[in-house]
Order: C-alpha cells, then structure tokens, then sequence
C-alpha cells in the first residue's frame, strides 16, 4: 500500500489549518473589524446550513460568535501540530526522500535514528519558540 497520497493529504491539511488560523487571527481582532470578519466568515459558510448554526451560533453576528471564532483560533495550531507528527509518520513509512513517489531505491527507511533527529529538531524549534 501507497502512503504517498495519505501524506499529501495530510501536508494540505497543515497548509489549510494554517492559512484558517492566520485568518482568524487577523481578521477578528476585537472591534468593529471583528464583526465585519465574522460576517465574512460566516457567509463562506451559508452553503452548508447546519454549519452556521453549530459553529457560528446562527447568522446573526454577536459576541458569542467572536468567542467561538477566538476559540478555534487558539485551538486549531494544536489540531495543526498533531497533524504535522501524523505527517512526519506517513513520511517516514515509506522514505521521505521520494515525495513524488518515483520508483526508486533512494528511500530512506524509518531508522530510530531519523526519529532521534527529528525529536531534536522539535525541541531545537521549540526552545528558540520559548525562548523569545
């Protein structure tokens, strides 16, 4: 079985995750800017009529509705993070040196020392994320 198409998906599912996040979080500061975002989001989602009501609280644009929007906001970069081991998982099943999936016998296998780098990348990224 090809894991080649399941970590694309994933990858995309980063991108999307983060292009929301950045979104929702420059759009909706607190103010009348954040009222004229919500309006805009919640009209990218009229065509799924269930959808407003759940996430936005209906289509009348009031502060519960910012509340919610905030909340995503602060949730989807952890949604994000578990996605990216996800993907760092699909990548190391089959190589991730051949992204595009050509045949070939170049593909670097899930060796405990390619996990131990990757470990340490993480915690180098997250001790300069901490330390500003």
């Amino acid at each position: 079985y090809s894991y080649l198409p399941l970590s694309w998906i994933t990858g995309l599912m980063i991108f999307v995750i983060s292009i929301v996040t950045a979104f929702m979080g420059y759009v909706l500061p607190w103010g009348q800017m954040s009222f004229w975002g919500a309006t805009v989001i919640t009209n990218l989602l009229y065509f799924i009529p269930g959808l407003v009501s759940w996430i936005c609280g209906g289509y009348n644009i009031s502060d519960p509705t910012l509340k919610r929007f905030f909340v995503l906001h602060f949730i989807f970069p952890f949604v994000a993070i578990c996605i990216v081991f996800i993907h760092i998982f699909f990548l190391h099943l089959q190589g991730s040196s051949n992204p595009l999936g050509y045949d070939t016998t170049l593909k670097i296998p899930f060796y405990p020392s390619l996990l131990c780098l990757d470990i340490k990348g993480f915690n180098n990224v997250l001790v300069l994320y901490l330390a500003q």
